[in-house]
């Protein structure tokens, strides 16, 4: 269990498919897809994930073998046969099955951003941009921004302001999560060639730029609360915002590893945190309507 669970990175892709579910749930205006509905396209959007991520591993055995951080993965410790012939159809086909099954589940909307969010994080990031440039994680945190987008696309196709916000929270998210981690483990990176931010510019600068993230990223949360979100949602969204800010902080005046990765651990509960808000909310809603 726990090789299927890392080797398609299902931690992840858990993650991912309950931003999917706040994009529906956070959507107003709209009667949505039924219970049976919304659960196979929020499996839809974490096995997509899950193809993506396994593509991941499989394409990048060359730099997860010089990170001591990867060296224990599957395909690198050869614990898993590196068959092109046998893992990369496993890969397209999990994820054509994920996008049919959103499109029947929803709409055509929901499938195409379904899709995408795999795509952007197989091809864009992992092929194209990983290797090549520090844009690499700005322009892939467009994989989680789709996964929202798929969920409230079940809800209209015509998305709302309510999920373009939130689609927009999860990208200014994904990069202080990662650059965070590239600060703790940067030799990692130089040794693998990957130019990670603080690679590139050093940690303090890597750091600043964590903070300016945190900071924009919790007020676009906060935005989100002028909408239809209630108290619930904007209390959740102001303590994790304000714990992730602190540890940024905190990492920018000494942007060493154990403040790097208490920041790292912080973006985890603030998404953590903003995603319960959303649910918890929009449930309040449900109970005060019914």
């Amino acid at each position: 269990m726990k090789a299927f669970f890392d080797l398609f990175k299902l931690r992840i892709g858990f993650v991912i498919a309950l931003t999917a579910l706040a994009g529906l749930l956070v959507s107003p205006g709209g009667a949505g897809p039924g219970a049976g509905a919304a659960t196979v396209l929020v499996l839809a959007v974490l096995v997509s994930s899950a193809a993506a991520g396994a593509f991941n591993q499989y394409y990048e055995v060359d730099l997860d073998r010089r990170m001591r951080r990867t060296r224990a993965l599957r395909f690198v410790s050869g614990r898993a046969r590196r068959d092109p012939g046998g893992w990369l159809p496993l890969m397209a086909a999990l994820v054509i099955a994920s996008t049919t099954a959103a499109w029947l589940a929803a709409n055509t909307a929901a499938a195409l951003f379904t899709f995408l969010g795999a795509f952007v994080y197989a091809i864009v990031y992992t092929v194209w941009l990983k290797r090549r440039t520090w844009w690499n994680i700005v322009i892939g945190g467009l994989a989680g921004s789709f996964a929202v987008l798929a969920g409230a696309a079940a809800v209209s196709p015509t998305l709302s302001a309510d999920a373009l916000i939130l689609a927009l929270v999860l990208f200014l998210w994904t990069p202080p999560h990662f650059w965070s981690l590239a600060i703790a483990f940067r030799e990692d990176y130089e040794a693998a060639g990957v130019p990670m931010l603080p690679v590139v510019t050093g940690d303090a600068v890597a750091a600043r730029a964590i903070l300016v993230h945190a900071i924009v990223l919790v007020a676009a949360s906060l935005a989100l609360a002028l909408l239809s979100p209630g108290p619930l949602y904007a209390a959740c969204a102001a303590a994790g915002g304000m714990l992730f800010i602190r540890r940024a902080w905190q990492l920018y005046r000494v942007p060493d590893r154990p403040h790097a990765m208490r920041c790292f651990k912080a973006s985890l509960l603030q998404l953590g945190v903003l995603l319960i808000g959303v649910m918890l909310d929009a449930g309040l809603r449900s109970a005060i309507a019914g």
